[in-house]
């Protein structure tokens, strides 16, 4: 439900209306952009109330019109906050006209590698630096990552090379942990759903990067969202990776670039797409990615090594780095060609 006050309404008739919603039990939220103020409610309404609390909010002084939220997503939704969010790490603004790249090894395997990667990240101009520490693997023989020395890297290199920097988060006991050494936060496609994990990093109000799962609708992504949304945490970044293909023999996954657009139509949230493990093949990363930036896509997460081919996790997937400074070359053509800037380092 959003109230729309009147252009000229007083903070006292404003005030009011808040304190009214608040009587209910419900949560009153101040929503930006507009030449008038507009107050979102951001819990669930009994139905039996919905009617009438919509008359005693429309009888109220200053109050302009009240109007429903049709999505089930109350704060992930446009209707509900129609000015896009920006989220702002370390200086770094995603959301808003500049294309920014994430881009590092999936996984921290040693400090030379991890160095090696963040200096080819800042030289090229990447703004974040990615670098797995807990490794969720498919098969339990697989490199599972460093742990806590693979976070300390990560935070040593970020500040080494003037990186904001990002790792997976796989356990809501884990939350306080990363969150001392990362600046951003993800939420991996198999912990899509994993609410207790979502409340968790809602409640720390860190930035969070959340995957879309393999066979998650756009709805299902943005009532994922919802729950970090729901906790007070505004600082959710969507990440499209691709869903379950039809055809495994060439990709790992397809990857949903119509869901840019549908998302940024539906959502204020920033949307930015991992190229890398949707196609699981180096060879169509730089394709996928020039497709990305054109479908609209506000960054990229992307995958590069210095040696992929010996790379302790998805070498196949990882770009070298020469790869890497060809495509920030080329992207930078594309994002100019939408009318978007892409920094140089």
């Amino acid at each position: 439900m959003i109230v729309a006050m009147n252009a000229g309404a007083a903070p006292e008739e404003i005030q009011a209306v808040i304190d009214k919603i608040s009587e209910f039990g419900l949560r009153a939220v101040d929503l930006p952009g507009g030449e008038r103020t507009a107050i979102g409610i951001a819990s669930a309404i009994p139905p039996e109330l919905r009617q009438t609390l919509t008359e005693l909010l429309e009888s109220m002084p200053g109050v302009d019109r009240v109007s429903q939220v049709s999505r089930a997503y109350k704060l992930a939704s446009r209707e509900f906050h129609p000015v896009s969010t920006v989220v702002t790490v370390k200086g770094v603004a995603i959301g808003g006209e500049e294309v920014v790249v994430a881009a590092g090894p999936c996984a921290i395997e040693s400090r030379e590698q991890l160095f090696e990667a963040a200096a080819a990240v800042r030289l090229h101009g990447g703004k974040i630096l990615r670098g797995g520490a807990f490794k969720p693997r498919t098969s339990p023989y697989s490199f599972q990552g460093l742990g806590v020395d693979g976070l300390k890297l990560l935070k040593e290199a970020g500040e080494a090379f003037s990186l904001a920097t990002v790792t997976e988060v796989m356990d809501s006991h884990d939350v306080d942990l990363v969150s001392a050494y990362a600046d951003i936060l993800q939420v991996g496609a198999r912990n899509m759903q994993n609410y207790p994990l979502l409340t968790a990093i809602g409640d720390s109000c860190r930035p969070v990067v959340l995957k879309r799962g393999p066979s998650a609708t756009i709805d299902e992504w943005l009532l994922a969202a919802e729950y970090v949304l729901s906790r007070g945490n505004p600082n959710v970044i969507l990440c499209e990776r691709g869903v379950h293909p039809l055809d495994r023999e060439h990709t790992r996954y397809t990857l949903d670039l119509s869901a840019v657009p549908v998302v940024k139509h539906l959502s204020h949230l920033p949307v930015i797409v991992d190229p890398s493990h949707a196609c699981g093949n180096w060879r169509y990363v730089a394709a996928m990615s020039k497709a990305a930036i054109a479908a609209g896509a506000d960054g990229l997460l992307v995958e590069i090594h210095p040696d992929p081919g010996r790379a302790l996790c998805d070498g196949a997937q990882s770009l070298k780095l020469d790869s890497f400074e060809s495509l920030m070359q080329e992207l930078r053509l594309i994002a100019s060609a939408v009318g978007r800037p892409m920094p140089r380092e």
